[in-house]
């Protein structure tokens, strides 16, 4: 019987991203659990604190960061460097932004396979100029196939942020995104874990919580893998409104949302520094 092996170790390549200090790997083990929605906010925060921060849309099949910053109709400015074509980010809330959404049609799905979509994600990466950055999230896609094991593989100083939702099914995914990072051929740290929707409140009762999708999943999940439980952000209808019109959330007026992100914001910075 053939035997497989699950990951093998790439041959070790220059450092990408050599002008970015911090690189983070924001990751799910599956879709719907809010994690492009957590990343683009979560860089409008670390932005707001002073920090250069550029956000790299890695979900080549369903990018969502056009749409969260309302860009989805713009195109980056392709500039030469060096004989070389150079991408621009677009900017925007001071967040520097790249996404493949931003380089093709709305009606042009991306029908790769694996080994062609890392392939050209990784030639965005390398073209885009970053400049100088304090921070780099990258949106992962969900799951744990080629682009997210080529991303944590390629990236030696990143480290990953799990996002869940509590229910014990989002746990499960979560879990798997975990391993992944642990596997001996990936060894990305795990900063922490993030639980989105944790729980909802009403408008007019803000001291009042209702655990929807259940609770204590996140925690769960953090003792797992000795890692904290880095952020609970809640579900509110601000969120979605403003994730659906690419509008800053900290221009919402529901200050729990604000709370939640600048609390994530600072143990992010504590951790990294």
């Amino acid at each position: 019987m053939t035997e497989y092996k699950m990951l093998t170790p790439l041959d070790k390549k220059p450092e990408l991203l050599n002008t970015v200090k911090n690189i983070i790997l924001i990751a799910s083990g599956k879709g719907g659990v809010g994690k492009s929605t957590v990343a683009a906010n979560l860089a409008i925060s670390l932005s707001r604190e002073g920090y250069k921060t550029g956000l790299l849309d890695a979900d080549v099949y369903g990018p969502s960061v056009p749409i969260l910053f309302d860009i989805k109709n713009e195109h980056p400015v392709i500039e030469r460097e060096n004989d070389k074509a150079k991408i621009i980010p677009i900017e925007k809330y001071g967040v520097r932004i790249m996404s493949i959404g931003l380089l093709v049609k709305d009606e042009d799905a991306m029908i790769w396979r694996g080994p062609m979509a890392s392939k050209t994600l990784k030639q965005v990466i390398e073209d885009t100029k970053w400049g100088e950055l304090d921070f780099l999230l990258i949106d992962m896609p969900p799951g744990t196939g080629d682009i997210a094991i080529t991303m944590a593989q390629d990236f030696k100083k990143a480290k990953a942020l799990i996002v869940i939702t509590p229910q014990q099914l989002a746990v499960a995914d979560g879990r798997k995104a975990g391993y992944m990072f642990n596997n001996q051929h990936v060894q990305t740290p795990i900063l922490g874990i993030i639980e989105n929707m944790a729980w909802f409140t009403p408008a007019n009762h803000p001291d009042e919580r209702y655990y929807i999708f259940g609770k204590g999943g996140g925690q769960q999940l953090a003792d797992e893998f000795n890692a904290p439980l880095i952020g609970q952000i809640p579900l509110v209808m601000e969120i979605e409104e403003s994730s659906d019109q690419g509008k800053n959330i900290f221009l919402t007026d529901n200050p729990s949302v604000h709370k939640a992100f600048q609390d994530l914001t600072n143990k992010i910075l504590d951790k990294v520094n």
